[in-house]
């Protein structure tokens, strides 16, 4: 879904009040909602009813407050400045507010969630958040929003070199000889908004992989082969495995094709290697019959979120130490008689919307508790129905685990095969993530890969 459609102009605004509340009522007044969608009172009251619950502060001078409504439009945006942050419940981390980002969406919207998720990584983003804060005017500010959600042109001032142009018809050559059907290019080797060269892929399918907000080399045609990655070393394709697999999910690529892969070092502007990844050779543990599929229930998009989620908690670890964590996605009726809790079940009482792994005010909260002992049950849909679970799958089967592997990564493996669910798990000892499916394993951070490399 291209969200610069829902983005106007005369609805990005220098807030003048200095409360909370206040602020949310002047950019409720700019959205000109229809009548059916209630007033602003009540809306206001929605919006403050969710705040309660859980802050949707995100950190770093941005907070995004969101409702959904009785309207016939998806969503509407609201975006105002407020340099002197604002007043609310006696709170500092809302004093600390620069820009509120208001999200408005239709009741019946089945895409909210990832909505909601998609724009909190693009608000998160330290360089996006340092442009929009050191616009000094109001036009300026617009503008700088207009460039994030890919409504201003972008301009051709990098990439283009002899260099990256060889690399770029050597990779052609290669991948019509190898017969390859689509490449995927690495984009954060780039660091400004556009590079050309890919009129050169025009017979192939075209990927790309970035852990920015946007990848600037993207063309609105292409703005939905864009996979998200967070990279867990400096190696050249530390993101390729995280990245297959979510790409096999959502469709992009079959499990029985070959791809092209054109990366380099991170920021050079320079692409400098060239690998073929067969996928059924690469990841012969996750694709069955050319197809890697997801268990019935299993949305692709909860698969994408849960694995962003486990990268910052393998690099960041909590309060400086290392995590060790198992998350368990599929269907709970199956899961269920597998598990027992070992603590009260923090997630307990609350609501969908709210203890949804897609809903990005809930990272923190997945973090916070990943130090406890257990598992995660994660629903199909995203829904979290546990923390600190203990998985008591039977051991009458027969599982081989490579040696150093300890019991989390045993129970990962044996819940996968006996209840058609995914595991993932991060190695407290390694940071290392791996996920298993049908009792066998993907290392997702390893640092060495099978493919040929040129």
């Amino acid at each position: 879904m291209h969200l610069h459609r829902f983005l106007a102009k005369d609805r990005i605004i220098d807030i003048k009040s200095k409360t909370f509340n206040g602020a949310i009522v002047e950019l409720l007044k700019i959205c000109n909602l229809p009548k059916s969608s209630g007033d602003d009172n009540e809306i206001l009251q929605r919006i403050l009813d969710s705040e309660k619950t859980i802050t949707t502060y995100l950190g770093d001078g941005i907070a995004m407050p969101h409702a959904k409504l009785k309207m016939t439009k998806p969503y509407v945006f609201a975006i105002g400045r407020c340099p002197n942050g604002l007043s609310y419940d006696n709170s500092s981390s809302y004093k600390q507010i620069k820009i509120l980002f208001l999200l408005l969406s239709a009741e019946g919207e089945g895409l909210y969630l990832s909505t909601l998720a998609t724009l909190a990584r693009m608000l998160q983003d330290q360089s996006t958040i340092n442009n929009l804060q050191n616009q000094s005017s109001l036009s300026a500010f617009r503008s700088e929003i207009g460039k994030i959600f890919g409504k201003s042109k972008p301009t051709e001032n990098l990439g283009e070199t002899k260099f990256n142009n060889l690399i770029f018809n050597k990779a052609k050559q290669i991948a019509t000889a190898a017969r390859c059907s689509a490449v995927m290019i690495f984009d954060d080797v780039i660091t400004g908004d556009y590079y050309p060269g890919m009129d050169k892929f025009n017979e192939l399918k075209i990927l790309f992989v970035t852990q920015k907000t946007t990848a600037g080399s993207v063309r609105p045609s292409l703005s939905n082969n864009v996979i998200f990655v967070q990279s867990f070393s400096s190696h050249r394709l530390a993101q390729l495995r995280s990245a297959i697999i979510i790409g096999l999910t959502r469709g992009l690529i079959q499990g029985d094709e070959k791809i092209c892969c054109i990366s380099g070092i991170t920021k050079s502007n320079l692409f400098d290697t060239i690998s073929i990844i067969d996928i059924a050779k690469e990841f012969s543990s996750s694709v069955t019959n050319g197809k890697m599929f997801l268990h019935d229930g299993i949305r692709p998009e909860v698969l994408e979120r849960l694995l962003a989620i486990v990268g910052d908690i393998s690099i960041e670890g909590r309060e400086g130490k290392p995590v060790g964590c198992l998350f368990v996605l599929g269907d709970i009726e199956k899961i269920r008689p597998f598990t027992k809790q070992l603590v009260l079940n923090p997630f307990f009482g609350y609501k969908e919307d709210e203890r949804n792994i897609l809903n990005p005010f809930m990272a923190e909260t997945v973090k916070e508790f990943s130090s406890i002992d257990g598992a995660f049950i994660v629903r199909g849909d995203g829904v979290i129905e546990s923390a600190g679970t203990l998985i008591q799958a039977p051991n009458n089967h027969k599982i081989q685990m490579p040696s150093g592997l300890g019991t989390r990564h045993a129970a990962a493996a044996i819940i996968s095969l006996v209840s058609n669910s995914l595991a993932i798990t991060v190695s407290e000892s390694t940071n290392q993530i791996t996920l298993f499916k049908d009792g066998k394993m993907t290392p997702l951070s390893e640092q060495s890969l099978s493919a040929n490399t040129i």
